[in-house]
């Protein structure tokens, strides 16, 4: 049962039901009601004058002493032609002077209320009012009255009750059967009608949420490909190309998810491994020196030693670098920026990678002309980025090569090269070099000491500065990395 009642559609389809009954039954009250106001307003004006009538014929008999007997004939007759009829003499204050009913019954109130009755006499027949009921305290009835001379000459008033005892007793026998009748009839049209195309109309409704609840819930279990179709101009509509937006950046981001977590995989592996190696040397070394410290020479031990202290500084630039590009990673702001002159910081870093440069008998020169406009940029990251390139250059130039720097100026910018004419990158390798620790094939063995982070870290610090860097390479002619700066 409470399975059933989870259904949104079963939920409604009952609170409309059950609305249906309420305001079914409500009709047929106020339908009952109003008719049996109807019949009452209708009788009372049909009988406006017949409490007249009845003071004319009653008239001599009242004037002297009020005697029921001299004419109760007369009133029987009335009440015989009219049944539902019953007829009070009042007094000036409205107290009950004698009545002309059945004596069974007993006459409960000892007066009534002259109000209506005033109200009745200066509306004249078309008077729609109710009187109080002498034979119900609590009850009003339609009525019809009329002024009437009793004796010495004192005002009296002819008071009828429309729809006496007799009346109600008719009533109330055919007012059940007639209620029965009615709301069966009310309540077979409704349900079978007003039901039926509601339920129908609510089924229809519901269908478009079921669709939305079918492919949400696909969505949750994996099926990513799913998509709703409905593109009405209304809420469903509106919700649909919400969801739609909705699992489109989803499913992108789950991708880039895949993607970073591929990578990390891999720099981890590959992180894992450069590091096991040189501690797995150095290890080694320190054990050799340490087993065989009576016997190894000592030109042995400073060899070994060496090799040691290289691999340790290699392990020592890779956790720096490792941090660095972690660093760079986490910021979410501008770095802050300053102008300065490019040419000269340009000069600054040739002069540092020299001595490294005429050590792989390689040839460093700069390139630009006079005037190069300033630029706005972090100094100190573009000099790492300067140096990256610099120093990946020469590391894998060949000896007589030539490394250069060049200058162009733009309309709003100022483009900086790092060319080589080494052995290139093979088109393989080119859309991979600046992912983090991605060496490529030409350098698969480990002579040159590279970590693989300097073009991540190089790539990372020009987004900061909302640029891009571009290379353009051919095997054993030489690479050309070069990014733009901002004018200031």
């Amino acid at each position: 049962m409470r399975k059933l009642f989870s259904s949104f559609y079963v939920r409604l389809s009952v609170l409309f039901l059950i609305l249906l009954l309420f305001m079914g039954a409500i009709y047929i009250t106020i339908s009952v009601r109003s008719s049996i106001a109807f019949v009452e307003e209708a009788d009372q004006k049909m009988n406006a004058n017949l409490a007249g009538s009845v003071a004319l014929e009653i008239a001599p008999f009242v004037q002297d002493s009020i005697l029921t007997s001299n004419i109760q004939s007369l009133l029987h007759y009335l009440m015989v032609i009219n049944p539902h009829i019953e007829i009070y003499l009042l007094d000036s204050s409205g107290s009950i002077l004698a009545y002309f009913a059945d004596q069974a019954k007993k006459v409960r109130r000892g007066s009534v209320s002259l109000q209506p009755i005033v109200e009745f006499i200066r509306s004249g027949p078309t008077a729609s009012v109710k009187g109080d009921d002498p034979r119900d305290l609590n009850r009003q009835k339609p009525f019809s009255v009329s002024p009437i001379r009793l004796k010495n000459n004192m005002p009296g008033y002819v008071y009828v009750i429309l729809g006496g005892e007799q009346y109600d007793l008719a009533s109330d026998a055919i007012k059940e059967q007639f209620l029965s009748s009615t709301i069966a009839r009310g309540l077979v049209i409704a349900l079978v009608f007003t039901g039926l195309l509601g339920l129908v109309f609510f089924f229809l409704m519901t269908k478009r949420l079921r669709t939305v609840t079918d492919v949400v819930t696909g969505f949750k279990n994996g099926n990513f490909d799913k998509r709703l179709t409905d593109d009405a101009q209304d809420d469903f509509g509106r919700l649909s190309l919400a969801f739609n937006q909705m699992a489109d950046t989803i499913a992108l981001n789950i991708e880039e998810l895949k993607h970073s977590d591929n990578l990390r995989r891999e720099l981890v592996a590959n992180v894992s491994h450069d590091l096991r190696t040189p501690l797995a040397s150095i290890q080694g070394y320190l054990e050799t020196i340490v087993m065989k410290r009576d016997s190894i020479s000592t030109d042995e031990i400073q060899r070994y030693t060496n090799i040691s202290l290289q691999n340790a500084r290699y392990l020592n630039q890779l956790v720096d670098e490792l941090f660095e590009l972690s660093k760079l990673n986490a910021i979410h702001k501008k770095p802050a920026k300053e102008p300065f002159s490019i040419s000269e910081l340009i000069q600054d870093v040739i002069l540092k990678f020299r001595s490294q440069a005429e050590a792989k008998k390689v040839e460093l020169t700069c390139r630009h002309e006079q005037g190069i406009p300033l630029v706005t940029a972090n100094i100190g990251m573009i000099e790492r980025v300067l140096s990256n390139l610099l120093d990946n250059a020469i590391r894998y130039a060949p000896e007589n090569a030539r490394v250069s720097l060049e200058l162009i100026p733009g309309d709003d910018f100022v483009r900086v090269k790092v060319s080589d004419s080494g052995p290139g990158i093979t088109d393989e390798d080119v859309p991979h070099i600046f992912l983090p620790y991605y060496r490529g094939n030409r350098s698969s063995s480990r002579q040159n000491q590279g970590t693989g982070l300097g073009l991540a870290i190089t790539k990372r610090i020009l987004e900061l500065h909302d640029s891009n860097i571009h290379v353009a390479s051919e095997l054993d002619k030489g690479t050309t990395f070069y990014f733009d700066l901002a004018r200031a």
